[in-house]
């Protein structure tokens, strides 16, 4: 991503933990004029995502901080691997480390999430895609780390497309109004999708003309159903339930996407350290 988009989150972060005085333990400790080497290294094998992030974080506290990278992101990490190196003012180096550091720990995590799921998931043609249930002021960052892993981007936000779920068809009054309403209402550029929870509500939406369709919490077996009655008239997306365990079984019933919440809300933070 640019760094024009990325500049604003880590500005507005680092402001977060500099508070009103700075840096008050590096300043008293660490000389003005001390000059130090360090080095960003895994400690846990993953996905490495976050560099520019990283990168921003030290020479936005410091412009004369050297950052060097030695790798890119979507790069596997394994124990011990040197990710970048870093040399200059170490007072400013010490500053921006836990700014740095939360942004590729945690985006490393959601990359690494992705990609584990997108590898059990490869021999059968399925996509892992994520969701709107990111974190607060997080979300373009987190989408592209799903990226980075291997993964899809669902929407954005409510803008970029329709997708009709439980309550709005309860207010509607039954799928046919939902979708009637929302058909009247979308651009020729926007996609429909609604979410259904049985068979008979799939056939009635594909019915209807819809470009996709959310199968949620269905069986393996109402999957397979679901995946021959859509073939050829709308995109099948999986949701509910999964894990690592349960991925390669639900893409095996066919479906084109599966969706996964917690890889971008609840990923666990991959291990990154800064080594002098």
């Amino acid at each position: 991503m640019p760094a024009i988009m990325l500049e604003p989150l880590v500005r507005a972060t680092l402001l977060e933990d500099l508070g009103r005085a700075g840096d008050i333990t590096t300043d008293a400790i660490v000389d003005a004029d001390q000059r130090s080497r360090l080095r960003l290294v895994a400690r846990k094998a993953g996905v490495l995502a976050g560099l520019d992030l990283a990168r921003l974080a030290f020479t936005l506290v410091d412009p004369a901080i050297q950052f060097v990278p030695h790798l890119r992101d979507g790069a596997r990490l394994e124990p011990g691997r040197e990710i970048a190196a870093l040399s200059g003012p170490a007072r400013g180096i010490l500053t921006a480390e836990r700014t740095a550091l939360n942004f590729l720990c945690h985006l490393s995590g959601v990359a690494s999430a992705t990609a584990e799921i997108a590898d059990a998931i490869r021999p059968y043609g399925a996509r892992v895609t994520c969701t709107r249930k990111t974190m607060p002021g997080m979300r373009a960052v987190q989408k592209y780390a799903v990226r980075v892993g291997g993964g899809s981007n669902h929407r954005y936000g409510l803008d970029d497309a329709m997708l009709i779920k439980d309550n709005h068809v309860a207010l509607a009054g039954g799928i046919r109004q939902a979708v009637t309403r929302a058909r009247a209402a979308a651009g020729h550029l926007v996609k429909i999708e609604l979410e259904v929870d049985t068979l008979a509500q799939l056939e009635e939406a594909l019915s209807l003309g819809v470009e996709a369709v959310l199968l949620d919490n269905m069986s393996l077996d109402e999957l397979r159903q679901a995946v021959a009655m859509a073939k050829g008239r709308a995109i099948t997306e999986a949701s509910g339930g999964v894990t690592p365990d349960t991925a390669p079984a639900i893409a095996a019933t066919g479906v084109d996407l599966i969706a996964i919440g917690w890889i971008t809300h609840s990923a666990r933070v991959l291990d990154i350290g800064l080594d002098v």
